[in-house]
């Protein structure tokens, strides 16, 4: 059984090992794959994943400042 459950920022970045001032970057700058519902954003894990794997180039951490 697959975990399906709906992210939420902070989930997503300690997935990932960013900060969540990341994610929101990453998300307005580099379309990284997210959900508005209300005004949270969530996620799906295998949609990052697949994101991650697909665009390498954004999950340079020297750059998350």
């Amino acid at each position: 059984m697959t975990d399906d459950r709906w992210l939420s920022v902070d989930e997503i970045a300690t997935h990932l090992g960013v900060k969540r001032d990341t994610i929101y970057k990453w998300i307005e700058r580099k379309n990284m794959p997210a959900h508005k519902v209300g005004r949270l954003w969530k996620f799906r894990k295998d949609e990052v994943d697949n994101w991650v794997r697909t665009n390498t180039d954004n999950t340079d951490r020297s750059k998350e400042g």
